[in-house]
């Protein structure tokens, strides 16, 4: 199979998507049900020395509250703005945010330190990387860039919210809510409940989106099965976006210095990179993987990293869609370019010239990889022979200042070991029961094409089953594993129900397709159940899958390392008299190794570039240092990108296999497919003015 490409087909859920039949966690409506608000903090640290429910108790309606002291994550001693302090439970979504209103407490509060720049603030050093001889290259250099480079904090924006519904049956308990990584979920709810296993089934069967930010456990799942539980009726909660802006992970803000050095014959020899980003104490987020991935992105052989976090008091940051390579690698591709124009080279050239063959991180080969292929298609597709090196030397005949700019990304392709069910009956049904989580990115549709291309069946009777642990383990959705992960395993159980059917069969099969033969042979369905590791796993990761714990590996692999990789070309326009920047067009090729489900995967690129344009010049969260708040935690105050700001898109894929990864030779994108744009926007900037702006996101004023 990995020397075919993928015949593209239509997305499998499209249908009941535009339909409004797709049911997410908050349309789940159950007999009985309760609603549920939670009451946030309104201090930043200290401590709650008294919480009053009377009046929310005497609101019509309220059935429960739930209180400090009343659950472990009620607690006194609050660490960030918003942490929750009590839930109110009422027969009404109205009566329960009247009864969350009408609560009141009182606090004991601590000095707090909202920003990295508030006064006390101080860096704790993190673990960083050295290769080669950085300080002999820098002394030898012919020349050296530098430059310092901000990303600001900023917050997802799912188009789904929080949502938990929590039901108990026979003592059991079932939880339906949005989530990326429900067994860690069903882990975290066992935990707290005091409960067996066995005893909590998670299903998460349709995600609104993701990117990150859903999944570690919530805050609000155990509190909503407690008050199931107490209540005896179900119990449904919808988080606020205000509220999660200040309970839900985000991305950091983080601070870039680098420094790049070229040797007499302008050949990239040398970087030297710090970063501090903020974080709470023991943060999920480390600030040691910045460096990680644009380490293997060029072929520079010294470098050297160091990093730091600066603790602050509001909630954790933690892996938004890009992660690490996302602020690095704008850092990173802002100075390649800068460092293009010092000598006296084509940007697109430059980085074609250090094709990275070796890994210095991991101290071994790169997989196979297409990084120039898209360099060199996306220069072609979007006409960078067109363009005059000189900044400012492109003009519409209006005035407006025109630039090109071009950037590349980054991103691990890691995989995970995985379990597959695949029955076809003689009935004219399917069944795959698999593992991961759809969120949009086109899982099912994936899976769809692999067992289409591979068995002659009913495309239209085809059941996927994910997203719910009662089906079975359920790996984790994130870091670009999901795709790379269930599609192998989907593969092979159609190699192993084939080989399966043609042993049945004998020579001279019955017409038909496979399931008139099941039919004409007597035999009511053919069953497969297959397992499959990524490189260098043995049983205990599968194992680990089937126990619901961490069962992920790579990029690093033994013997060699797998990237995804991303070319960005972007096309700037900008107004003279008010410095309004406009985006034409863009054209964005990527390596992803193998193309599995060709339309889902054209819709990941689309909206990579828009996230990529969005966090370029409109996203920013804004804090409040006075009450380590958000000022703009709404969708009318958060600046996002909307249709009129994104002009034609072209994408593209080089679409060869990484065999060694996996056996289709699928790598992830869904990470991958932002990186780039931001620096690529910045760079066409200075192309079209001659000014370099190093923080995000770029205002008019920055232009101007």
């Amino acid at each position: 199979m990995p020397s075919q490409t993928f015949s593209e087909i239509a997305r499998v859920d499209a249908r009941d998507k535009v339909r409004g039949r797709t049911t997410y966690a908050a349309d789940i409506r159950l007999p009985g049900m309760l609603h549920a608000m939670l009451v946030p903090a309104t201090i930043a640290k200290g401590k709650v020395t008294k919480v009053d429910v009377t009046a929310a108790t005497k609101i019509p309606g309220v059935v429960h509250v739930l209180s400090i002291g009343d659950f472990p994550s009620l607690r006194p001693q609050i660490s960030f703005r918003g942490q929750p302090i009590a839930l109110v439970v009422a027969e009404t979504i109205e009566a329960a945010i009247e009864g969350a209103e009408a609560m009141s407490a009182d606090y004991e509060a601590a000095p707090f330190l909202p920003l990295m720049t508030s006064p006390g603030a101080q860096r704790v050093p993190a673990e960083g990387f050295n290769t080669g001889d950085v300080d002999k290259a820098f002394e030898n250099a012919g020349v050296i860039v530098e430059g310092t480079f901000e990303t600001p904090t900023q917050h997802h924006n799912a188009m789904e919210l929080f949502g938990t519904i929590a039901e108990w049956s026979n003592g059991r308990l079932t939880v339906h809510e949005g989530c990326q990584n429900i067994e860690a979920a069903k882990g975290a709810l066992v935990k707290a409940l005091g409960l067996a296993p066995d005893q909590v089934a998670v299903k998460s069967e349709h995600v609104g989106g993701g990117f990150g930010q859903k999944s570690p456990p919530k805050l609000q799942s155990a509190l909503v099965a407690q008050a199931a539980r107490l209540t005896g009726r179900p119990v449904k909660l919808v988080t606020p976006r205000g509220q999660l802006f200040h309970i839900a992970n985000y991305r950091p803000r983080s601070v870039h210095n680098i420094r790049l050095a070229a040797d007499a014959q302008g050949r990239l020899d040398a970087i030297l990179y710090d970063v501090v980003q903020e974080n709470i104490p023991d943060g999920g987020f480390r600030s040691s993987g910045y460096h990680e991935d644009i380490a293997r992105l060029y072929a520079i052989e010294n470098f050297r990293a160091t990093a730091g976090d600066i603790h602050i008091d509001r909630q954790m940051p933690r892996h938004t869609r890009g992660t690490h390579p996302f602020p690095a690698g704008f850092a990173l591709e802002s100075l390649i370019d800068e460092m293009a124009y010092k000598l006296g080279k084509d940007p697109v050239q430059l980085r074609l010239e250090h094709e990275a063959k070796n890994d210095i991180i991991a101290g071994q080969s790169l997989s196979p990889h297409f990084l120039n292929d898209c360099l060199r298609e996306g220069a072609r597709r979007f006409g960078w022979s067109r363009r005059t090196p000189e900044p400012g030397s492109m003009r519409l005949d209006d005035g407006t200042m025109v630039g090109y700019g071009v950037a590349c990304g980054i991103f691990g392709a890691s995989g995970s070991a995985a379990e597959t069910t695949l029955r076809v009956r003689a009935d004219g049904t399917t069944r795959v029961i698999s593992s991961g989580h759809e969120m949009g990115q086109g899982i099912r549709t994936a899976v769809a094409n692999t067992i289409i291309q591979g068995l002659d069946i009913n495309p239209d009777r085809l059941e996927i089953l994910l997203g719910d642990t009662t089906v079975g383990p359920q790996m984790m959705t994130v870091g670009e594993r999901g795709t790379a992960s269930i599609i192998p395993v989907t593969a092979k159980a159609v190699r192993a129900l084939r080989a399966r059917f043609d042993e049945l069969a004998g020579p001279n099969p019955p017409a038909g397709n496979l399931h008139e033969q099941l039919a004409r042979l007597k035999r009511p369905q053919i069953e497969v159940v297959v397992s499959e590791l990524a490189p260098g796993q043995d049983a205990s990761a599968l194992e680990a899958f089937r126990a619901g714990s961490r069962a992920g590996a790579g990029p690093e692999y033994p013997g060699f390392t797998s990237m995804s990789y991303i070319a960005q070309f972007v096309e700037i326009h900008i107004e003279p008299r008010t410095g309004r920047i406009r985006m034409p067009r863009v054209v964005s090729i990527a390596d992803v190794g193998r193309v599995v489900s060709p339309v889902t995967a054209r819709g990941q690129m689309y909206g990579g570039v828009v996230w990529g344009f969005s966090t370029a010049l409109r996203e920013e969260t804004d804090v409040d240092p006075r009450f380590a708040g958000y000022l703009n935690a709404d969708l009318a105050d958060y600046l996002m990108a909307v249709n009129a700001d994104i002009g034609d898109v072209d994408v593209g894929f080089i679409d060869k296999p990484d065999t060694m990864v996996n056996s289709v030779g699928v790598k992830g994108m869904g990470e991958l497919v932002m990186l780039g744009t931001a620096p690529a926007i910045a760079n066409a900037i200075y192309h079209a003015t001659g000014k370099r702006v190093r923080k995000l996101p770029i205002r008019i004023e920055d232009v101007l």
